[in-house]
């Protein structure tokens, strides 16, 4: 597995729940920032309390803004499963986080593209403008979510979608790094 993204610009990560798709995109983020690219968008993070999950955080890379993506308390809007999803902190946090990557980062990071997400046309739209634009981009999609942004992210030519498992996920980091680090040097 010697060229992991064969160059893409455009790398999404996927994997069932748990597997620790986040971790390895936050450890990519760690090392190229450590090169000192700068890093823009927004990445979630699970919200657990006495050991249950409650919800979804999101933060924004640059800013370090944070807002609620879901959680399990969250009446009003739309919900996916026991979670009531937070549209305006997806929009006002997220939506913004990577509209200011796109602007201003080297690159671009989108965690995750899932059904809570896709909920908001803003979000969709900023996942395109991302996907349609010239900066590498780091994302997650859903390993099971059939919608037809995920399908258009997957048949991409431009995109290579890497699956993370317990047996590769101690790996990634450093196998997708140095690609994009190849990329970038490469001017891309």
């Amino acid at each position: 597995m010697s060229c992991v993204v064969s160059m893409e610009r455009i790398v999404f990560l996927t994997g069932v729940p748990g597997v620790g798709k986040t971790t390895v995109l936050m450890k990519i983020v760690e090392e190229l920032e450590e090169k000192g690219f700068s890093i823009g968008g927004v990445v979630s993070q699970e919200v657990r309390e006495g050991g249950l999950r409650v919800g979804f955080r999101i933060v924004d890379l640059d800013t370090k803004r944070e807002g609620w993506l879901a959680h399990l308390n969250r009446k009003k809007g739309p919900r996916i499963g026991r979670y009531g999803v937070c549209l305006d902190d997806l929009e006002d946090v997220g939506v913004q986080a990577i509209q200011d990557a796109i602007q201003r980062s080297d690159i671009v990071v989108i965690d995750e593209v899932g059904p809570m997400e896709l909920l908001s046309q803003a979000f969709r739209k900023a996942v395109v403008q991302a996907l349609n634009g010239d900066k590498p981009v780091l994302g997650i999609i859903h390993h099971r979510a059939s919608d037809p942004l995920i399908a258009e992210i997957r048949s991409r030519e431009d995109a290579a979608i890497i699956q993370v498992t317990r047996d590769n996920r101690e790996r990634l980091p450093a196998l997708i790094t140095a690609e994009i680090l190849e990329r970038l040097f490469r001017g891309q």
